[in-house]
């Protein structure tokens, strides 16, 4: 594991930001959420879309792909690099090399400790939950959670065998994230009571529209990511586009110079962000980066 650092992230406003054209310096990176953003309904790339990619960093704009998805499911825009080719996957606890078969090449792990105490955190204040693993390599599921199709190679098991330590297996794989899945409960009250009951465990949030928490290791966010990474090419937040639909992509929102969200976007995300575009129908991201080019 490549250790790191956690730079602080901006506070999300309460309101959103009146654009100062004058003063924004010229884009240096586009980062753009996948699911609800850049990509449609049925999970493809428009044509058009892909076209601004393209021309994008023709200019010398890099984009990354930041995503909730893990590194196997990145398939959908492997087809779509360009330049670097780098991915910030998990919500910001991978960062992975798409030129290179989707190897992971920095993780940010969620400790066993910090995941055990969020289980029994989270098992105290509201019953019928169900758990999931994700490693870096593939995930791992207590019997009831609604597991996704098309994973091979899945082990079942209560959650606290899933979260076993060793060097053996997928158990000597970090932990990325651990899901927490509710049948009835309201996504966002579910969001709400989570971060309260553990939040000083780790990083919750959510992009489905099912009551599932997303939970990273403190600190662990796609701001924070894609922050160490631009710190590393010399970019300021200010130079940076972003765009998104969900509250996983909140904090980047708020922390990129200038944020767009999509119109089909959660309430919140519409709430923070610099401006809004047209759907991920509609191709918002493409016209976006057509008009800044």
């Amino acid at each position: 594991m490549v250790p790191v650092t956690h730079p602080p992230e901006r506070p999300a406003p309460t309101s959103p930001r009146a654009p100062s054209e004058g003063a924004r310096p010229a884009p240096r990176l586009i980062a753009t959420d996948l699911d609800g953003t850049l990509l449609r309904n049925d999970k493809t790339v428009s044509d058009r879309t892909v076209a601004a990619l393209a021309a994008a960093e023709s200019a010398g704009i890099e984009v990354f792909f930041v995503t909730g998805r893990p590194a196997r499911w990145m398939g959908v825009v492997s087809d779509h690099v360009h330049g670097h080719g780098l991915a910030i996957c998990a919500n910001g606890a991978a960062v992975v090399d798409l030129h290179a078969g989707r190897r992971v090449v920095r993780v940010r792990e969620l400790t066993r400790t910090d995941a055990v105490a969020v289980v029994e955190a989270l098992r105290t204040v509201t019953p019928g939950l169900s758990f999931a693993v994700e490693r870096t390599r593939g995930i791992h599921y207590e019997p009831h959670y609604p597991h996704f199709p098309g994973d091979p190679g899945a082990s079942y098991a209560p959650v606290e065998e899933l979260l076993t330590d060793s060097d053996e297996g997928h158990f000597a794989e970090p932990v990325v994230k651990l899901l927490a899945h509710h049948p009835t409960m309201d996504p966002d009250e579910f969001l709400a009571l989570g971060s309260k009951a553990a939040g000083a465990h780790a990083e919750f949030t959510r992009s489905s529209p099912s009551a599932l928490l997303e939970i990273s290791g403190h600190g662990v966010s796609k701001a924070s990511t894609l922050a160490l990474a631009c710190q590393e090419r010399g970019i300021s937040p200010e130079q940076v586009v972003a765009f998104g639909d969900m509250p996983n992509d909140l904090a980047m929102l708020s922390w990129a110079g200038t944020s767009y969200a999509m119109a089909n976007a959660h309430p919140d995300v519409l709430m923070c962000t610099t401006h809004t575009t047209s759907s991920n129908e509609d191709d918002g991201v493409a016209k976006v980066i057509e008009d800044l080019l």
